[in-house]
């Protein structure tokens, strides 16, 4: 559900720990985010994480550095 399309980084399950070491269940919900971007011409549109993102948009901006 909640994964990204490019590195499939979803939802992990992990535990909360009280002070006196008590143990609860929570989740760790990847910052995942529905786009559509354009890169030189092409249009690019998915689901996905913030990290991925950060990387599409610079590999963009080299690529239009190099064609200058």
């Amino acid at each position: 559900m909640r994964t990204c399309s490019l590195c499939n980084k979803g939802t992990k399950i992990g535990q909360n720990r009280s002070h006196a070491q008590n143990r609860t269940p929570r989740t760790f919900m990847a910052n995942i985010q529905k786009v559509t971007l354009t890169v030189g011409e092409d249009k690019i549109s998915g689901i996905f994480c913030t990290k991925c993102l950060k990387r599409i948009k610079k590999e963009a901006k080299e690529q239009k550095t190099a064609l200058k």
